[in-house]
């Protein structure tokens, strides 16, 4: 029986969900949504903060800032509260509004950017904020999940061992790029450890990450319009590009199975099962995903449907019932870096 007395000293490892018994996908979905930040950016952020706290960056009196879509801000939230430190959060309109109530119950002052940069977006803007925030206190210390080597470091130490404890006969690995933390943690692990391995990359169609041209995008949490200075492609096998529409009814596929996860977590399977589908080749795969996340943040976007039907079209749930029926998603852009 675990006993804490801090929050993030709880994450639950080991729970996987069967999509093969759920949605027809030979697919283990590894469930990082079980703590008390309610996601997987909990490991991220408690190595982000315990490195700065080492080095002498971060001393009683300091205010955390950071740039975040939502998760990494609602984590660190969590830990300052817990710590005793203030925390400022850029986010931008993007943010669902469930993150952004969370972060301010938990003591966080957010700062919204409404205006994307000319060039590099929303995620240019929300930077160039807190530079500036930066500039004007002195006890203003930005944790910078976009260069910081404790946010890969944490799923090198802990994500990707626990993927090869539980599944000691993987074949490939689905992780979503955002910061490309997660990712890039588990894709060196595999490399110096288990190197037949394959990871593949599942990213958001309007991502400028691998190199495609941007676009809006409008769930947040995996893709960005900056090139992310923590990705080395060297370590990632494929790429597969997600639209949104297909991450939407990927979403609304597992709720209609009792599992509501989030948007990030309905791009990493929709990308895992078109990949799968493509190299099956008569083989049966040991593959596994991670899901960074569970749904009820996104109770008032993904999974709402005049949102839904506001933003991407009134039919874009149409084809939910076709792809329920056939159990198959709708196909999806790949590209391979094999």
């Amino acid at each position: 029986m675990p006993i804490i007395s801090a929050p993030h000293e709880f994450n639950e490892e080991d729970l996987y969900v069967d999509l093969d018994a759920v949605l027809g996908i030979p697919l283990h979905l590894k469930c990082e949504g079980f703590n008390f930040t309610g996601s997987v950016k909990q490991k991220a952020a408690v190595a982000m903060v315990e490195a700065a706290e080492e080095s002498g960056a971060l001393t009683p009196g300091s205010i955390l800032v950071e740039s975040s879509s939502g998760n990494l801000g609602v984590a660190l939230s969590v830990i300052a509260a817990s710590k005793g430190y203030g925390l400022v959060c850029v986010t931008d309109s993007r943010c669902n509004l469930a993150s952004k109530r969370l972060m301010e119950a938990f003591g966080a002052v957010v700062h919204t950017v409404t205006e994307p940069a000319h060039e590099g977006g929303f995620l240019a803007a929300r930077i160039a904020h807190v530079q500036a925030l930066c500039e004007q206190d002195e006890r203003y210390v930005w944790l910078n999940q976009y260069t910081n080597h404790a946010n890969w470091q944490a799923h090198h130490r802990h994500t990707a061992p626990a993927v090869a404890r539980s599944h000691p006969g993987l074949d490939v690995l689905f992780v979503g790029a955002g910061t490309t933390g997660t990712l890039m943690g588990c894709a060196r692990w595999f490399k110096e450890h288990r190197p037949a391995v394959r990871v593949v990359a599942v990213d958001s169609v309007g991502s400028v990450t691998f190199g495609h041209p941007p676009a809006p995008r409008m769930i947040p949490g995996l893709g960005t319009g900056v090139r992310p200075p923590l990705l080395d492609e060297s370590f990632i096998d494929d790429v597969v590009m997600v639209p949104e529409p297909d991450t939407l009814r990927m979403c609304h596929r597992l709720a209609a199975r009792g599992f509501l996860f989030g948007g990030s977590t309905g791009t990493v399977v929709s990308g895992a099962a078109r990949w799968l589908a493509r190299h099956a080749g008569g083989e049966r795969r040991e593959a596994v995903a991670i899901a960074p996340d569970l749904g009820e943040r996104y109770l008032d976007t993904v999974y709402l449907t005049n949102w839904a039907q506001g933003v991407y079209g009134p039919g874009v749930l149409d084809a939910e019932a076709d792809a329920v029926a056939d159990g198959a998603p709708a196909p999806l852009p790949l590209t391979s870096l094999s």
